[in-house]
């Protein structure tokens, strides 16, 4: 399968939000209209921190994302890469979509001189776990939650 990497355009909103609720559904969370309209804003806002890739197939269908922003890492005085979302439609899952997202990220990060790119994934995520143990370094950082 041919794929390419590009940046999110108003045309794919009916595909994100199809890829959008995949990833929400896959973590069990729920997506309801009114965040999705939130994330989709951030996504389209020149000022807002959060950015999009996309990966399209051969007719152009959006068949993968990735959600990231740039984040102060302040003991190396720098600004770091942050993945905060990554989905590949399952019927699509091997087609090499992730691994060229990850590769466009990469790319991205050396423009801007981010050191490091940094995401979490859950522990029984095994199968996009297999992908980011080719593409990058496990680390030793033990990710907490606190709730207001």
């Amino acid at each position: 399968m041919s794929v390419t990497i590009d940046r999110l355009k108003d045309s794919d909103k009916a595909d994100w939000r199809r890829l959008y609720n995949g990833y929400a559904a896959f973590y069990k969370m729920p997506m309801t209209d009114e965040t999705a309209e939130r994330v989709w804003g951030w996504l389209h806002d020149a000022d807002h921190v959060q950015e999009a890739l996309v990966a399209r197939d051969a007719t152009g269908r959006v068949i993968g994302l990735a959600h990231f922003r740039a984040m102060p890492s302040p003991l190396r005085g720098a600004y770091a890469g942050f993945l905060d979302d990554l989905f590949v439609d399952p019927d699509v899952r091997g087609s090499g979509a992730a691994d060229k997202l990850l590769d466009a990220l990469n790319a991205i990060a050396a423009e801007r001189g981010w050191p490091v790119i940094r995401w979490i994934t859950a522990d029984n995520n095994y199968r996009a776990r297999g992908v980011y143990d080719r593409k990058a370094t496990r680390s030793m950082w033990i990710t907490y939650e606190m709730k207001p």
